[in-house]
């Protein structure tokens, strides 16, 4: 499970906004936020078992973030990981667009996913659990978690509005801060009873806890929360936090960029 709340060309200063939680299993190891060697102008964390990464932006300030679909079925056997979807479209040359029209013949064969892809001029939705596979967004707000884009699932309905209350308030500050996002990613309430409640206690005390937007859990839960801040000038600030299998802060990334400026 994961959620991420994202405002495209919504505010007067910045292009793109984004503030995410990635849930996932805490034996899964994974490195945190930074440049890539490998992949020169990549910036992103990198899940060590697959090689792929959750959320990532490179020096040409192309976005893109993806999450699971929740769903019965399992991937299809032999399944390529969906964490290569995000470096492959920050390393090809077309934008978001014509990444999305090259997948799509090539998306069945993928577990279900949801991807965000953004470049200097779209915000784009695609996903294998749609029909059509991808398409172009407008300006607004949006929020996404482990079903389709903007699913009113209760923790994302709370955590988009608080987003939309921090948007209101920052749109007259001379900058913002991503202190006060990464505390709304923070909210660690489950939501009211889970419906239908599951009949064993197990399944009961599991839907409980990814029915919060922090995920608490002993074998599972929110590993880091980011948050992006792309200015319309090109100016990037990007914060990672990271948390470990008790929900303690365990490590923080921070980078800044100016408009022409890249790690």
């Amino acid at each position: 499970m994961c959620l991420l709340v994202l405002a495209w060309r919504a505010h007067p200063r910045y292009r793109l906004i984004v503030a995410a939680n990635r849930d996932e299993y805490h034996d899964r190891p994974a490195d945190p936020l930074a440049p890539w060697l490998d992949s020169r102008g990549l910036l992103a964390g990198r899940d060590l078992r697959a090689g792929g990464t959750w959320l990532g932006i490179d020096r040409r300030r192309r976005f893109g973030v993806i999450t699971n679909y929740r769903e019965r079925q399992s991937a299809p056997a032999g399944a390529p990981s969906r964490g290569g979807l995000i470096p492959a479209y920050l390393a090809a040359a077309a934008g978001a667009e014509a990444y999305l029209g090259a997948l799509a013949p090539a998306a069945e064969q993928y577990g279900g996913f949801n991807l965000l892809l953004a470049d200097a001029d779209s915000l784009w939705y695609g996903s294998n659990r749609t029909e059509p596979f991808a398409r172009r967004l407008e300006p607004g707000i949006y929020g996404l978690s482990n079903h389709r884009l903007d699913s009113p699932w209760p923790k994302l309905t709370r955590v988009r509005g608080a987003f939309e209350r921090w948007l209101g308030q920052s749109a007259s500050a001379p900058g913002a801060e991503p202190g006060a996002l990464l505390e709304m990613l923070a909210d660690r309430h489950p939501a009211g009873a889970v419906d239908p409640a599951p009949a064993d206690p197990a399944s009961a005390s599991w839907e409980r806890a990814l029915s919060a937007p922090f995920v608490e859990h002993p074998a599972f839960g929110t590993r880091c929360s980011t948050v992006l801040l792309l200015e319309s000038s090109g100016a990037v600030r990007i914060c990672e936090r990271r948390f470990d299998r008790l929900g303690s802060p365990c490590g923080q990334s921070e980078y800044r960029f100016g408009p022409q400026e890249w790690c």
